[in-house]
């Protein structure tokens, strides 16, 4: 693949905590986006907030400081995952649709081109820039505006099931499934708005689990045992 947008769960990268990072699970993951992106690969990533904040549960304090806080949340996390990346000798940049200090730089799809020519991996924070949306939407979003050929979906789960595998231990995985099935079932691969999204765009995606050894590097060589969602 010549480009590609990778979603990261945040609570993947928490690993067995599920809270804040797990550096050995994050040097795995820097080193498998090396991998590709020596191979040619140009890649962009969201990361979601989930191992710092799960505010949409709360029942006391407003949604839009709720969803704000989440998305300064995907910022610390692609603070830390791009500084691991440049650990390991990679070129980043960090965009967010909001000013953000110096920590990141402000999105634009000139820049992103920009820096995408000079090498770089880049991240995608903040979601949207807006309450309402989650981190799905804006993978969505984001790999639309770049021209990803596919969204690569890491998460906690292997794949999509016909039912949450977490409470139905009989719950079946779908090696391949329509992006039209997901929607009409709405199973649980995204939010239903960012699934919409996908049919809208015809936008492909691979979903897989981050636990399993060298995930990213085989989706990408067309070798996992994930969900392929087709268009």
């Amino acid at each position: 693949m010549k480009r590609i947008l990778l979603k990261l769960s945040g609570e993947a990268l928490a690993g067995a905590a599920k809270r804040g990072f797990d550096e050995e699970t994050v040097i795995a993951v820097a080193r498998q986006i090396r991998t590709i992106a020596e191979e040619g690969t140009q890649v962009g990533i969201v990361i979601g907030g989930g191992n710092f904040w799960r505010g949409r549960t709360s029942e006391t304090i407003n949604r839009n400081k709720a969803d704000q806080i989440g998305m300064l949340a995907t910022v610390m996390n692609c603070i830390y995952v791009s500084d691991i990346c440049r650990y390991l000798g990679l070129k980043t940049e960090i965009f967010t649709p909001f000013v953000c200090g110096a920590f990141t730089s402000l999105y634009s799809k000139d820049a992103v081109e920009e820096a995408f020519t000079e090498g770089k991996i880049l991240f995608f924070a903040g979601g949207t820039g807006h309450p309402y949306f989650s981190t799905d939407t804006a993978t969505v979003l984001r790999a639309v505006e770049i021209e990803a050929e596919a969204i690569l979906l890491a998460k906690a789960v292997d794949g999509i099931y016909d039912s949450d595998p977490k409470i139905n231990p009989n719950a079946v995985k779908y090696d391949e499934i329509s992006i039209e099935e997901v929607v009409d079932k709405k199973l649980a691969a995204m939010d239903l708005t960012a699934s919409i999204m996908c049919l809208e765009q015809k936008m492909p995606m691979l979903v897989f689990g981050l636990e399993e050894k060298d995930s990213i590097v085989n989706a990408v060589h067309g070798k996992f045992t994930g969900t392929k969602v087709t268009v």
